[in-house]
This record gives C-alpha cells, sequence and structure tokens, in this order.
C-alpha cells in the first residue's frame, strides 16, 4: 500500500490540525532561528528607600509571638528528600502544646522566622503563604507529586524550544511557571508580607560572586528593587536551581536610584574580623550597579545547604548595625531555639571496589556533595561558636538560655532506618510511601532530641506522641 492512501484506495485526508512531518519540522526550525518572543519577569525597582515599609523582619507581624523567645527554623535543601522533612518538623510543631504568659499554646505558633533552601524553600514558602491550609494542600501538591517529570517533559516539548533558546527565558522561568499553576497562584511576597506568622528567608547564590542572597527586603535595598511585586514561585525557582539541570533566575539591579545608603562597617569594614569583611565585601559588591547590573542566582546548596548561614549573617549585621539594633529590641529575649532540619545524605558506593573509576557525572555529583558535607559540618561549628558569643552579648543578659536542635538521618539509632534515610536520592520525585516515612521521621528525630525536648519542658508544654493528632 502507497504512503498517503487507504486500503480501499482512496487518499488518505490529513487532519487539518495535523501538519506533515516536513511542514513541522520546518515550522520548529523557522521558530528555532528566529528572534525569541520569550521575556523574564523583572523585579521592579524601589521608587524610594524606606526602612519601615517592605518584606523585612522588624516589620513583619507576629502579633501574638512572645518577647522573651525567638525560635527559628532551618530547612535544609536536598529535593523532595528536604521538603517532606521539613513539613514533618512543621507537622511535629503544630502537634507540641507550651504554655506562654500563662495560656496554652501550638508550638508552631511560637516560630518567628524560617530560614530555607532548595527543597526546603517550597516547604517555608508555602507554610509562609497558607498557613494551617498548608497541611492540606502541600502532600498532593507538591511532596508526592512528579514534579521532575513535568519539568523534563515541558524540556523535551518541541513547541518550547524557542522559549528555551531564548537568552531571556530558561529552564527555571519555566519551573517558576509551573510552580505557580501547582502551588503558588501567582503570589507575590505582598502576600507572604501581608499574611501574620513566621518570616521566611528563601536562600540562593549569587553564581558570579558565589555569595549567599535571600529574597528579603534587607537584601533588595542594595538593588533599590522593591521585594513586594516579586513572585513566590521565582524565589523558590532561584533558591532550587540546580547549577547544569536548571537556568539560573536573573534579577536586575538598581543601585544607586532610591536613596539607600548601607551601614558605614559595609562601606569601610576596616579593623573587624575577616569573616566581616568578608560579609560585608558581598553585600557591597551590589553598589556597583556599572560593573553588576545583573544578578544570576542558583541553587541555595551552592554557599550553604542548611539554610544556618544566612542566620549568621543577620546576627553579624544586627551586631554591628546600630539602626537595626533600634528596630529589633532583645531586651526582653530568655530563650533561643534553633531547629534544623538537615535531610543530608550519604549513598553507598562500591567505587572503592572496583579497578575502573566512577564516570564523570557520577564523580561531579559526588564531589559537590562531599563539598557540601564538609562546608556543612563547619557550618555547624560557627553556629555553635555563635551562640556561645551571644550567651555573653544577647541584651546584656547572662540568663539568656540557647537551644541547638540539629535533626539529621544519622540520629537514628536503627542502622537499617539510617541506611535507608541517607540512601534517598535528591531528586524532585519519590514514591509516596517514602513520602511518608520522611514526614514522620520530622516528627521522631524531634522527639528524641535531648535539646528540644528541654526546650519545650521549659517552657512548660508536652511534646507530641506518636499518636497525638494534629492541632486545630
Amino acid at each position: 500500500m502507497a504512503p498517503g492512501s487507504l486500503r480501499n484506495g482512496s487518499p488518505m485526508a490529513r487532519p487539518p490540525f495535523l501538519p506533515s512531518l516536513p511542514g513541522l519540522l520546518g515550522f520548529l526550525l523557522l521558530t528555532s532561528l528566529g528572534p525569541g518572543c520569550a521575556h523574564r519577569p523583572h523585579n521592579a525597582p524601589l521608587p524610594a528607600y524606606r526602612p519601615t515599609e517592605g518584606y523585612y523582619f522588624h516589620t513583619h507581624p507576629r502579633p501574638e509571638n512572645s518577647p522573651e523567645i525567638l525560635c527559628v527554623l532551618a530547612f535544609s535543601g536536598g529535593g523532595t528528600r528536604a521538603a517532606a522533612l521539613s513539613y514533618g518538623v512543621l507537622e511535629e510543631l503544630r502537634r507540641t502544646s507550651i504554655v506562654v504568659d500563662g495560656k496554652p499554646r501550638r508550638l508552631l505558633d511560637e516560630v518567628d522566622a524560617i530560614s530555607a533552601v532548595s527543597g526546603g524553600s517550597f516547604t517555608a514558602a508555602a507554610y509562609g503563604l497558607h498557613g494551617d491550609a498548608m497541611f492540606d494542600i502541600f502532600p498532593d501538591a507538591f511532596l508526592k507529586r512528579d514534579v521532575q517529570k513535568v519539568l523534563v517533559w515541558k524540556t523535551l516539548n518541541p513547541f518550547r524550544w524557542p522559549k528555551l533558546l531564548s537568552s531571556n527565558w530558561g529552564r527555571s522561568d519555566m519551573a517558576a511557571a509551573y510552580y505557580d499553576q501547582i502551588l503558588f497562584n501567582n503570589a507575590t511576597f505582598a502576600d507572604l508580607e501581608a499574611r501574620p506568622g513566621p518570616f521566611i528567608l528563601i536562600n540562593a547564590t549569587d553564581v558570579n560572586s558565589g555569595a549567599r542572597f535571600s529574597f528579603t527586603q534587607m537584601r533588595f535595598d542594595f538593588l533599590c528593587s522593591d521585594l513586594s511585586s516579586y513572585p513566590l514561585s521565582r524565589a523558590c525557582a532561584a533558591s532550587s536551581a540546580v547549577p547544569g539541570a536548571l537556568s539560573p533566575i536573573t534579577l536586575d539591579n538598581y543601585a544607586g536610584d532610591c536613596g539607600f545608603t548601607p551601614p558605614q562597617w559595609i562601606l569601610t569594614p576596616t579593623n573587624l574580623p575577616p569573616r566581616v569583611r568578608l560579609l560585608a565585601r558581598e553585600l557591597r559588591q551590589p553598589l556597583d550597579r556599572t560593573n553588576h547590573p545583573y544578578l544570576h542566582l542558583v541553587d541555595g546548596g551552592v554557599s550553604d545547604n542548611l539554610g544556618l548561614r544566612e542566620l549568621l549573617d543577620d546576627a553579624t549585621i544586627y551586631r554591628y548595625t546600630p539602626e537595626m539594633r533600634s528596630r529589633v529590641d532583645i531586651a526582653k529575649l530568655k530563650r533561643v531555639v534553633i531547629i534544623s532540619a538537615n535531610a543530608y545524605s550519604d549513598p553507598e558506593r562500591d567505587w572503592d571496589r572496583n579497578e575502573s573509576p566512577p564516570g564523570s557525572i557520577a564523580t561531579a555529583v559526588a564531589a559537590a556533595g562531599h563539598t557540601l558535607t564538609r562546608f556543612s559540618f563547619e557550618t555547624l561549628e560557627l553556629l555553635q561558636q555563635t551562640l556561645e558569643d551571644w550567651k555573653e552579648r544577647a541584651g546584656g543578659q547572662s540568663d539568656v538560655q540557647f537551644y541547638p536542635v540539629m535533626i539529621n538521618f544519622t540520629n537514628f539509632k536503627d542502622p537499617k532506618d539510617r541506611r535507608f534515610y541517607l540512601n534517598l536520592p535528591t531528586s524532585f520525585v519519590l514514591p509516596s510511601p517514602d513520602v511518608d516515612r520522611l514526614v514522620d521521621a520530622g516528627s521522631v528525630l524531634l522527639r528524641q532530641n535531648r535539646e528540644y525536648l528541654r526546650f519545650v519542658a521549659d517552657l512548660g508544654g508536652t511534646a507530641a506522641t506518636a499518636n497525638t493528632p494534629p492541632g486545630p
């Protein structure tokens, strides 16, 4: 039978919506070679610097939080593995009852800030935006959805290639649009600002300098940019833009146009410790708009996979900036708890038993993982030193209690449990039973952590048990 004919000999009719193969290829070629019509969303310029307006920690409403307690969560990177572990932590805090000013209160309601990276940023942003409704939305909308498969198919769709080949629109822009579709519904930081609750820090990395970058108005002030209209989806896309797999998210730099002047210690950091001078240099770089008209942001795990370094930087800024100390009063502070949910992985490999070395991709992934692990260890050591320093300096008081709650999968006593969790892959898709086990892990690891139990007990509360239902 000849091509283009039916068995009865009549010509085969092609549906009007189905072009011939040569026609389809020609169309794709023309659209790919032609000028791209895709344009990335731009961050808006800031008309005038106003430190009392915008998404700042000191202006964000937390009306019922006790001034005697500072409770901060840090959610690590690690794809769905990290998102599920941090979700389990939130569930456990929702179950846990404490006593504040003589009244029973959920520990979750006492959280002041959440600093998050990559996979953990989706959990943090979803809770900041949706509040308790997040517990009904997030598992099906994100945790148990095959996000990775959808993004791969979108990338392989030839009708998207003209956009993806454009210099102004990349795979992370495509991913951000998808995150809006399934989770954020085009919400911006203005929506986050309007909702009382914990202050959310979504962390990325400036790929040019390697510096950390947080989506807060304080950091946007250095760009003379207004964060309020910026989409949450794009912040999470930047925080999870794994180099190579996803493209950077680009920000425009308007520095010098809004009347913002940074603190003097940032401009001339003389006679300061080396780490403080490095922070000052990183903060100061965007002020040179001529040489840095754009920032290209990638996965926050490149600079800090724990979400803790930004908290350390904020503590440094607070210490050296009188204006900040006047806005955030810690004179009444009595207890500081930092809960770090670290979705660290350590997959088993048999490379040392083979003469042939691993392939280049496997080697690159392993090398990056080892670097992140060692850097994370140094971060934890630095955090401990900082807490010791705070004990001497916080509010001039000597009775401030600190509770460093550090959980990760190596805390499991059962070797089988440790092996299971440490071998889970870093991806945006996991089987539903694995997700459920990760969520449970967040609860279990908190309930067996001594610092966490000490904190809850000191607040006259009761740690949740395995059968305790979630709070209202």
